[in-house]
């Protein structure tokens, strides 16, 4: 008899055409977003947990140990000792007390750019930028806005760090992005995560698809530096306390039933 073949949904992302429906193909996928999620392996073995890695916090790689599992409640299940174990990597966060930090792919996928495959000898061109050539393309103004800026945001703690992108730079908390920056000719446009609070002086995201979690403030002289970092001092108040809740905080997160409850009857601007 012929076996029936029963996939995953349809995701195509890096060249895994659908979801993964057990643990193998959630290390197959963790395999393709590792650098994006700033971590890499040196460890893959028998027994719990499944691997040791190291992630870039901002002062350096610290180690993580690594529990696989197709839905995070299979941790519980299997009867893993969460004191054992850093991060449990899964498809599908289903076990919303878990003590342990969890990494859902299906989540994180939807953050990440994705090439379509390519035949042999077609790659892409790479697109390579340094924040010194972001910088040649703004006017010497934007260049004292984003030269102040960057060094009192990541005053905030020393756990913040930042990479430099094709569009700008991203800053991390250390483990999750809670800041976009974009260069303008005008100024500086900062995305900044706001877990669907009000911050004083930021627009919610009604301006695009997605962003419920999301706001955006622009920095296009020295009067607006300062209400921008007091925004960016809560944002990563606000991601901290996410990441600790085990929240998903990408751009198409929707809010908690609680955050939904608080929208209702909005108060004061926070400060």
């Amino acid at each position: 008899m012929k076996e029936k073949s029963i996939v995953g949904d349809l995701i195509n992302f890096r060249g895994l055409v659908y979801s993964p429906m057990n643990e193998s193909g959630v290390v197959f996928l963790f395999g393709k977003v590792i650098t994006d999620l700033n971590m890499y392996i040196e460890e893959i073995k028998t027994g719990f947990p499944d691997c040791i890695g190291r992630r870039f916090t901002g002062k350096g790689w610290e180690k993580v140990s690594i529990e696989f599992e197709y839905k995070s409640s299979n941790f519980r299940d299997h009867g893993h000792n969460p004191e054992n174990c850093d991060v449990i990597v899964c498809w599908e966060h289903d076990w919303p007390e878990c003590p342990t930090e969890v990494i859902e792919l299906r989540e994180r996928i939807k953050e990440l750019p994705s090439e379509p495959p390519q035949r042999p000898g077609v790659t892409a061109e790479e697109q390579k930028c340094s924040l010194e050539e972001h910088l040649e393309k703004v006017p010497p103004k934007v260049r004292s806005l984003f030269d102040r800026f960057n060094k009192e945001v990541k005053t905030l703690s020393d756990e913040i760090w930042s990479k430099v992108g094709a569009n700008g730079l991203t800053y991390y908390c250390p483990e999750r992005v809670f800041i976009y920056l974009n260069f303008q000719k005008q100024g500086l446009r900062l995305t900044l995560f706001t877990r669907g609070q009000e911050i004083r002086g930021i627009r919610k995201g009604a301006w695009t698809r997605g962003g419920a979690k999301w706001g955006r403030v622009h920095i296009k002289q020295d009067d607006n530096l300062e209400s921008a970092l007091q925004a960016a001092k809560q944002s990563y108040q606000l991601i901290k306390q996410a990441v600790k809740q085990n929240e998903s905080t990408g751009w198409f997160a929707g809010l908690e039933e609680e955050d939904q409850e608080d929208d209702d009857e909005p108060g004061e601007p926070a400060n």
